[in-house]
């Protein structure tokens, strides 16, 4: 099949370019020509012709921290649905999290998980298997196991693993591997009950808070475990100042550290809270205003290296529990891109080219993936996005089966409306 983007501006590693058209074929991102090249006999052989005229084209957002909920909690997303809401947010690659029921502890589940996602046939899904059985920090799995059945990573996000002996262990076994090991850093003694981060919010309404040192804690022992064991180590969705610290200084000495953020903590603090609304919980909560700035600076100095959305779809009746006892988590595969690029990239604070980078290039790099660039010969994975047009997010036109969010009624620009992965259309608006 070969497919022709004409008209496009394009934006990856080497900046934005004004070239005119795009042609994939078999998959691949066959050719990049200018305007000087007369493509009519190009035409009549395609299959297909998108006319991207007035729009950007990038390499496909790639999310490496998500949640599908299948097999177990089909009622807040399946494979399919969650597959579908990535690629109407522009994402081509996503990695999903182990804590289904059952777990992804075994080389069943994680078969089970490539099969579904082959049956979807809309986004790549990379399985992530859980460092311990059932995720209870008792047992390791089978690391090498699991990586054959093909998990591309171990963590048991969600939870956080409680013993150093058992995270180091864990260390050594997958640095043997070649793999990495990313870690939910929370320390439970510090978390028992709260729903929100310790500060004014909870202080207003009587609630327990989450203390930033039940994350940095973790983040400060696995730093010292991973150079220990030479292990690539991973941090999940840092929302603190003293994770950042953290980890710049173990970048700083050498140690194999990478880390991720998450829109709503770049975005959102605790003082944004409107209310006891459930739709504001999320696991880690949303923090201080200072610490809001910390992650900032670390997605712009590199620190933190990539943006996830860490979407985590939960059913209307659940998160109507209100704040104590409502699930943690929200979605955020269809308004990461509009939420960064209306507050960051269209008010002249950050460079277009540096929120593309942290989607696509970066965590590419960060885990050996063969996506995330725009260039000859590169799988044909690409976002068409429209930066003027702006709309509100309205939950209700979400594909996704969660709906919980607390950006409903924000007014944004920059949607993706065409999504292809391997030269196929798997959304378009």
């Amino acid at each position: 099949m070969v497919t022709i983007i004409m008209n496009a501006s394009v934006l990856n590693e080497q900046g934005m370019q004004e070239v005119k058209h795009i042609i994939l074929e078999d998959g691949v991102i066959k050719t990049l020509l200018d305007g000087h090249i007369e493509v009519a006999n190009l035409q009549l052989e395609a299959s297909e012709v998108v006319d991207a005229k007035g729009k950007l084209v990038t390499p496909g957002f790639i999310d490496m921290h998500v949640h599908l909920r299948e097999p177990g909690f089909e009622h807040k997303e399946t494979i399919e649905s969650g597959s579908r809401s990535a690629a109407k947010g522009g994402f081509t690659t996503i990695a999903c999290m182990p804590n289904t029921r059952p777990v992804t502890d075994h080389p069943d589940v994680i078969k089970l998980v490539l099969e579904k996602a082959c049956e979807a046939g809309i986004v790549k899904v990379l399985p992530y298997a859980a460092i311990t059985k059932n995720e209870l920090g008792r047992e390791l799995t089978d690391f090498a196991a699991l990586k054959e059945a093909g998990a591309i990573g171990f963590t048991d996000d969600g939870v956080g693993v409680q013993s150093a002996q058992m995270m180091k262990d864990a260390m050594y076994k997958a640095a043997a591997l070649d793999m990495p090991v990313i870690a939910h850093c929370e320390d439970n003694s510090l978390v028992v009950g709260a729903c929100v981060a310790e500060g004014d919010f909870a202080n207003r309404h009587g609630l327990k808070g989450i203390p930033n040192e039940s994350e940095a804690i973790h983040v400060g022992r696995d730093i010292l475990l991973a150079e220990a064991t030479g292990v690539h180590y991973h941090v999940c969705h840092v929302s603190t100042e003293q994770s950042v610290r953290l980890i710049r200084q173990a970048k700083a000495i050498g140690i194999h550290v990478t880390a991720e953020v998450c829109p709503h903590h770049l975005l959102l603090s605790e003082q944004d809270i409107p209310g006891l609304d459930a739709n504001w919980k999320m696991n880690p909560p949303l923090r201080s205003p200072r610490d809001v700035e910390a992650c900032i600076e670390g997605l712009l100095d590199g620190t933190l290296d990539m943006i996830v959305t860490d979407h985590a779809p939960h059913s209307a009746d659940e998160k109507a529990k209100g704040m104590e006892l409502a699930p943690f988590g929200i979605v955020g595969f269809e308004t990461a891109f509009p939420l960064l690029y209306t507050k960051f990239v269209a008010t002249g604070l950050w460079d277009l080219s540096l929120l593309v980078q942290r989607m696509t290039a970066d965590p590419a790099k960060v885990f050996g993936l063969n996506t995330g660039q725009l260039v000859e010969g590169s799988p044909a994975d690409l976002t068409m996005i429209d930066l003027e047009a702006e709309r509100e997010v309205n939950p209700e036109e979400f594909v996704s089966k969660g709906h919980n969010t607390p950006f409903t009624g924000w007014k944004l620009k920059g949607w993706p409306v065409t999504t292809w992965v391997n030269g196929n259309i798997v959304w378009s608006e």
